[in-house]
């Protein structure tokens, strides 16, 4: 099984305990650390938040978000074996070629350690205020993730779509990993259980429930039957918060649904011994669990 940090940068928010965090994770045999975004936060909400129960986001104003890409840059020469992923990227709010470079450059500097974590989005007010069009982000986000691949892929190339559309053009450097970064998608509707299956590397769902998440996977398996993909070639990645009261048991429960990369919270290591709680939970369960 492999260990994430998911949401590493929410207990990272400074210099010190960034650097500290990724440390002790790689130290402890976590696999990757993972950054999450938004880049403003509204001062008035009326969109629903997916994943409570009262639709309410887990975050005030002041809660600090730091982007991801650059989070993930600074951390990661100071755990030089972590992979490093964004848990998620809302890819529809970005500039697909200033994102290419900034993906590209990460990755290039970082040995090939980058994994995209991308989401369309839920919070309508964040999109309003960035001036990006709500409607359609869902194909926007697709054709995003084709115009990456190809800005990635060599010289002189070109794309022509509805939202992305740009004569021969080069960018530099490209990725360590080639072209083919790998891509989560995250998500717990059908809509990004098909997404997950035409354009990803791996299926984040938001769902802590067991049995809800054994659901979803059921419906990524049946969804892969019907596109004829091999549902093995899509990596699982699961969120492990409701677990941690009963780690050993979760880990086993998650591994027979086939969950190959556990993320464990960092906001679950927040306070004043969080680090040493860190270590702990690190010493206790990812040592005896890690691939």
């Amino acid at each position: 099984m492999k260990f994430g940090l998911a949401f590493a940068s929410s207990i990272g928010t400074d210099p010190e305990s960034a650097l500290a965090i990724s440390t002790i994770a790689e130290e402890v045999g976590f696999e990757s650390v993972w950054g999450g975004e938004h880049v403003i936060f509204p001062s008035h909400i009326e969109s629903r938040y997916p994943y409570s129960e009262d639709g309410k986001v887990p975050a005030t104003p002041e809660t600090p978000i730091p982007d991801p890409l650059i989070w993930l840059a600074y951390v990661a020469a100071a755990a030089p074996t972590l992979r490093l992923g964004t848990c998620i990227l809302i890819l529809p709010q970005r500039n697909p070629l200033v994102l290419a470079k900034e993906l590209a450059t990460l990755d290039h500097l970082s040995g090939g350690r980058l994994e995209l974590g991308i989401g369309v989005g839920w919070l309508r007010e964040e999109f309003d205020a960035l001036g990006v069009p709500w409607e359609q982000r869902g194909k926007r986000n697709d054709e995003y993730v084709e115009a990456l691949r190809t800005i990635w892929s060599g010289s002189h190339v070109e794309y022509h779509g509805d939202f992305v559309d740009f004569e021969p053009l080069t960018c530099t450097p490209r990725p360590a990993q080639g072209p083919d970064i790998p891509i989560l998608v995250g998500g717990d509707t059908p809509v990004a259980i098909r997404r997950a299956v035409r354009l990803a590397d791996g299926y984040f769902p938001g769902e802590g429930d067991t049995d809800r998440l054994a659901g979803l996977i059921g419906a990524l398996r049946s969804e892969c039957e019907k596109h004829g993909r091999d549902p093995d070639t899509i990596e699982i990645n699961a969120m492990f918060g409701a677990h941690m009261r009963d780690p050993a048991a979760g880990v086993e429960k998650l591994s027979e649904l086939g969950v190959g990369r556990l993320m464990v919270p960092a906001f679950a290591f927040l306070g004043g011994d969080g680090l040493d709680r860190l270590r702990a939970f690190g010493e206790a369960v990812v040592v005896p669990n890690a691939e």
